[in-house]
């Protein structure tokens, strides 16, 4: 599995828990934020493995020490992706770096 694969079918498993998730009054939040991690997913998808927002991923550890695991953003990107109500999917993707970092830095 190439590493745009793994974070796709890492979204795609985001998405479905969003979906699971049975809450009252949530006012569709769950079913609108499966929809942006699908889309994200789908994006993600189509990224070649050189391409610099995977580099960028990899750098930040999401792929293991050596760079060829399974997409895992850690606790700081995993709260981020299932935050994640919307926008672009280049957004989630560019900020997860960020993310990480800050908490490993604090």
């Amino acid at each position: 599995m190439s590493r745009s694969e793994s974070l796709a079918a890492y979204l795609r498993a985001q998405a479905r828990r969003r979906l699971d998730r049975v809450e009252s009054n949530d006012d569709g939040r769950n079913a609108r934020s499966a929809l942006a991690l699908l889309d994200a997913a789908s994006y993600a998808a189509g990224l070649p493995d050189d391409d610099p927002i995977i580099l960028m991923l990899d750098q930040a550890g999401c792929y293991g020490p050596l760079g060829c695991e399974e997409f895992e953003p850690g606790e700081a990107g995993g709260r981020m992706i299932r935050s994640w109500t919307g926008g672009e999917p280049h957004e989630l993707l560019l900020g997860l770096p960020a993310a990480i970092e800050a908490a490993t830095s604090a």
